[in-house]
């Protein structure tokens, strides 16, 4: 697997049983704190080995900084916030490769391994299954109001939260109960990786919109302007593909916004979905549902992929 089919990270057979899953992801400073970057951004790379079914093994670090601006402990601290991560994750750091930047950059190239039956491409979605979503959305408009100086206290610990946390329980909670097609929620929203799923797997969805959880004030701060380019860009990508029902465009913003460290987007049959919750509980973890898988030709024919409900 490549990117011809918008997969979440390389997959290539080793041998009959097991695969390889490779993935890269590394960013500009979202927060603040140096650790919390770090943290993050090693959170965020692993996201995608997760969402293939897969687990970390190995990763190389990625870092661009600005040597003559900003001092060297403050890598130190950014790269120790990316080492527990590793170590929470159990994927060890094998080396790297840093260069001078004028804009500081971190992240990692993770190295993954899995049974070839065990791999979740983001394909095998079917009409009768439901929508489940393991976090709440919100983060890229958080981000933004945080450079800003606009965010809230509140919001900006729930943010952090959700970025540090792994997606490793809900991905282990997903294999257990046997899910097929996965997919997780970062740079191109929820609206952009469901777009991708349902096409892939050529199907089409249906969202509750008020049953998708979204993290603290975020509806606040999209009335006072705090919109990052990206989720702006998302959108209109995504527009001529859903069927906005009674939706507002402040609710399809926040649908379409650009996540960092997102949760897991799962496709699972209508009857294995309370089981999914309970091996979620289990795990550490949640999920909500927030739609069903339908068959193509609803709404719109075969142009139409997601309806907002």
């Amino acid at each position: 697997m490549g990117f011809a089919g918008s997969d979440d990270a390389g997959v290539f057979r080793l041998d009959g049983d097991r695969a390889l899953v490779q993935t890269v992801d590394f960013f500009t400073p979202i927060v603040d704190d140096p650790y919390d970057w770090g943290r993050i951004a090693a959170a965020n790379a692993l996201s995608d080995v997760y969402a293939m079914g897969a687990e970390p093994v190995t990763a190389l670090q990625l870092v661009g900084w600005p040597r003559d601006d900003l001092p060297m402990d403050l890598l130190g601290s950014v790269m120790l916030g990316g080492a527990d991560i590793m170590a929470e994750a159990g994927c060890v750091i094998v080396g790297g490769h840093s260069i001078d930047d004028k804009e500081p950059k971190y992240g990692f190239a993770v190295t993954g391994i899995a049974p070839v039956a065990d791999i979740t491409p983001n394909d095998a979605a079917l009409p009768g299954q439901v929508l489940m979503l393991t976090k709440a959305i919100g983060t890229g408009i958080i981000s933004t109001a945080l450079k800003h100086g606009a965010s809230t206290e509140r919001a900006t610990a729930a943010a952090i939260a959700s970025m540090t946390t792994l997606n490793r329980s809900a991905a282990d909670a997903a294999r257990r109960i046997g899910v097929r097609a996965v997919t997780d929620v970062t740079g191109f929203g929820l609206l952009g990786h469901l777009t991708e799923m349902v096409r892939s797997s050529g199907v089409s969805a249906t969202i509750d919109v008020a049953q998708v959880p979204v993290l603290p004030d975020v509806e606040a701060l999209v009335a006072a302007g705090m919109i990052p380019g990206g989720t702006k860009r998302n959108l209109a990508s995504v527009s001529p593909l859903i069927d906005p029902g009674s939706s507002t465009e402040a609710e399809r913003i926040v649908l379409a916004d650009a996540q960092t460290s997102g949760g897991l987007l799962i496709a699972v049959d209508a009857a294995l979905a309370d089981a999914l919750i309970q091996a979620m509980h289990d795990e550490g973890a949640s999920c909500t549902r927030i739609g069903m898988v339908v068959p193509r030709e609803f709404a719109h024919g075969p142009s139409g992929q997601i309806a907002l409900t």
